[in-house]
């Protein structure tokens, strides 16, 4: 449905390594994995695409035979069918003031949306999963893209290092928690209030800070303890590692990115970043 959070889930899929490809035409599907599959060593194997209501009604009706011919092609599909009640989709809606694909048509947002969701129908119904959004904000949903389908097939843990504020409250469900707010804040120069934990300034202030350094080095040895035993035997396929600050900007994100980086050189295979603030 559009308006339920297909390019948010999108955004973050790329961000997990997948090759993303946005409102295609749905008959190009075989196409495209057939291009995949006679391409170079350096295809990509992870295939992100997003299909909407702006397609033909008969390419909608066709997708079932395409996804058929997708996994004949050797690719694993799986169908995400994204949507949301008609009372949240018209508040975003009005709050966003966007068109709906179909207002092209000349119908109402309500004759639209009630239009969507019989032509939908269908494909709702062979969905993989089928993931509601009605409860979710923005962050809420990249965090469930995150924890369920940036995952392997295998029985790897996952590890999610995500950043936050205090003021805004604890992740619900992080399985370590790490307060930041004893280190130098940012936030206090001038020239580097503005920028955040991503950006190369605040990464050399951080990590010129020695107290910084010492933080750092001592949540590492803590975690190369501690999550392997967790991993071993673990019936659990993620964890969840959270930093916060005051804001959560600039002192939680450059940890988070610092401890996920040091995640993957430790062999962790797979490693994912969240910060709910910035995110």
């Amino acid at each position: 449905m559009s308006g339920s959070g297909k390019s948010v889930a999108l955004k973050t899929l790329e961000d997990l390594g997948y090759y993303c490809v946005d409102n295609l035409p749905a008959d190009l599907l075989p196409q495209l994995v057939q291009g995949m599959k006679d391409g170079d060593d350096g295809a990509p194997a992870k295939v992100a695409v997003a299909i909407d209501v702006r397609n033909h009604r008969s390419d909608l009706t066709n997708i079932p035979e395409w996804l058929s011919a997708v996994g004949n092609h050797g690719f694993d599909p799986h169908l995400l069918f994204f949507d949301s009640s008609d009372e949240v989709l018209l508040r975003r809606y009005a709050d966003t003031r966007r068109r709906h694909p179909l207002s092209r048509l000349g119908l109402p947002l309500a004759d639209a949306l009630a239009l969507e969701r019989q032509v939908s129908r269908p494909l709702r119904r062979i969905a993989d999963t089928v993931i509601d959004t009605s409860e979710m904000n923005v962050h809420q949903l990249r965090r469930h893209i995150i924890t369920g389908f940036g995952l392997s097939d295998s029985s790897t843990v996952s590890l999610l290092f995500e950043s936050f504020a205090y003021r805004h409250g604890v992740p619900a469900d992080a399985d370590f928690v790490f307060d930041t707010r004893v280190l130098p804040n940012p936030h206090w120069n001038a020239s580097l209030r503005p920028l955040s934990g991503r950006d190369a300034a605040i990464c050399d202030y951080l990590a010129g800070q020695p107290e910084v350094e010492h933080y750092r080095a001592q949540v590492a040895d803590f975690l190369d303890t501690w999550l392997p035993r967790m991993a071993s035997g673990s019936t659990r396929s993620y964890v969840t590692v959270a930093f916060g600050c005051t804001g959560g900007r600039h002192r939680s994100v450059y940890l988070a990115e610092r401890m996920a980086a040091h995640a993957r050189d430790q062999g962790w295979e797979e490693v994912a970043v969240h910060h709910r603030e910035l995110d």
